[in-house]
């Protein structure tokens, strides 16, 4: 009976590895599926590896040998004449064939004829071809292409799993050019990503695997927004793996992300709000609330805020190391101005931690508790910069300084702050409405009848219409 062998034995009698047995499988070699698993007949194997090694020597030998073999010259014996020698159209070397036509002006093209992976004809003319041996290199071209990728000669990608790659990705890219890495790819990181692709090779992340790892954070009560920052970082490592030779494609690249337009908050202080806010304020907290409300900075650089970059003569701040990565200049007005001339100017920081001298890492806690205490809900601290470009746009501010201003790298952000505040939409709605003087209603055509064959028509109020009281 025919001994059956399973991957492993497969493997030790060749000298391979057990990946490359179970690819032997897929590559053609004759198996068997059992509920236990695949099984190889020993006979078969020897097959095969006798042919698959014949198929290697024939075609290496044809390849080699190609060039130096001359094309054969047939000779035609004419009846009751002499032998005559044709010139041959068509040349065949074993592994394909280049033949030549004429055009109807006479012109000489040469075509290449071989067979694909899946024994398919293929037929096509070599457009730079001038002579037989560049269409013989075109066809060695072809057929070479053919054969790497039925025997699976392709070069491979380094291997490496998602986890150990994650840390790669944080030291030579993150921590340098990300100031806030720690806040934004480290938590994704550590919080999302390593716990789901930390056990996977980067080259076995597809599409589908990516699906399921959205649906997961779904159902376990993610916002989506959230998950577009994990699908953005995951997507930024996969661009620096192609990049550094780790990966051919993103996989990312045909994964849909969500809308996030429902979820953009535009809170905006009114007066009487920023007034009870600055009152309930914690001292050290207060400045802070005023800078942001008359300058549109960001947290980070108002706690960063050097005396070094406030020129009070000038009446001028210099934002440095901003978002965008450009410095810009902020004017200051009078109410700035009588705040930060009180202020104490021994630290090199504006706003110093009392205790360390150093800049103060975090205000949530005192200013949460001052929302609290003056009655306003749903307001963040980002809040203070939008109220600071939404009261530019409607003092008539242009866009252009008031993206200069804010320092918005494009003037597509800066057009969020255009939005009209409820008293304008009302008074846009009632403009409409002109009631109270004779006259003033809109009319409307109305059709009363017929005269002489022609449609009447006479203009009515619209009070005679529809009976407004």
């Amino acid at each position: 009976m025919n001994q059956l062998l399973t991957p492993k034995e497969v493997a030790e009698r060749l000298k391979i590895s057990l990946s490359t047995a179970y690819r032997l499988c897929k590559r053609g070699l004759p198996h068997i599926h059992k509920t236990f698993g695949i099984r190889i007949r020993e006979e078969d194997l020897d097959k095969w590896f006798d042919l698959d090694k014949s198929i290697h020597l024939l075609t290496k030998n044809i390849l080699q040998n190609a060039l130096t073999n001359p094309p054969p010259i047939v000779i035609d014996n004419a009846e009751g004449g002499e032998k005559v020698a044709r010139k041959k159209t068509r040349h065949n070397y074993g592994y394909g064939s280049v033949y030549v036509r004429k055009t109807k002006k006479g012109i000489q093209r040469y075509y290449i004829e071989y067979y694909d992976k899946d024994r398919n004809r293929i037929q096509k003319l070599v457009r730079n071809a001038t002579n037989w041996n560049e269409a013989l290199e075109a066809l060695k071209d072809a057929v070479y292409k053919v054969h790497s990728q039925e025997l699976e000669v392709r070069t491979q990608k380094q291997k490496i799993r998602f986890k150990a790659f994650s840390q790669i990705y944080l030291k030579d890219y993150s921590m340098i050019q990300k100031r806030a890495w720690e806040r934004s790819d480290k938590v994704y990181l550590n919080a999302s990503l390593i716990p789901y692709f930390g056990r996977y090779e980067i080259r076995r992340i597809t599409p589908h695997l990516i699906e399921q790892f959205i649906r997961m954070r779904l159902e376990k009560g993610v916002q989506k927004s959230s998950i577009n920052r994990d699908l953005s970082c995951l997507s930024k490592m996969f661009s620096k793996a192609i990049d550094w030779g780790y990966l051919n494609e993103n996989p990312l690249a045909r994964i849909k992300r969500f809308s996030e337009k429902d979820n953009m908050r535009e809170r905006v202080l009114s007066e009487e709000e920023e007034e009870r806010l600055v009152q309930h304020s914690s001292e050290h907290l207060k400045p802070i609330i005023i800078t942001a409300s008359n300058t549109g900075m960001r947290l980070g650089e108002i706690l960063r805020l050097k005396w070094s970059q406030i020129d009070l003569n000038t009446r001028r701040i210099r934002v440095e190391n901003t978002k965008s990565g450009k410095n810009r200049l902020i004017e200051i007005n009078q109410n700035l101005y009588d705040v930060l001339r009180l202020k104490n100017g021994q630290s090199p920081y504006v706003f110093p931690n009392p205790d360390t001298g150093k800049p103060l890492t975090t205000v949530k806690r005192a200013f949460k508790s001052a929302c609290r205490r003056a009655g306003i809900e749903g307001l963040r601290f980002h809040d203070m910069r939008h109220t600071f470009g939404t009261r530019l746009i409607q003092s008539g501010v242009d866009i252009e300084t008031v993206r200069d201003l804010m320092g918005h790298h494009s003037i597509s952000v800066t057009q969020r702050y255009l939005h009209t505040n409820e008293k304008r939409r009302r008074d846009a709605v009632e403009s409409l409405s002109r009631k109270g003087e004779k006259g003033t209603f809109c009319y409307t055509d109305c059709y009363t009848g017929t005269k002489d064959g022609k449609e009447k028509k006479e203009e009515k109020p619209l009070n005679v219409l529809f009976s407004l009281n």
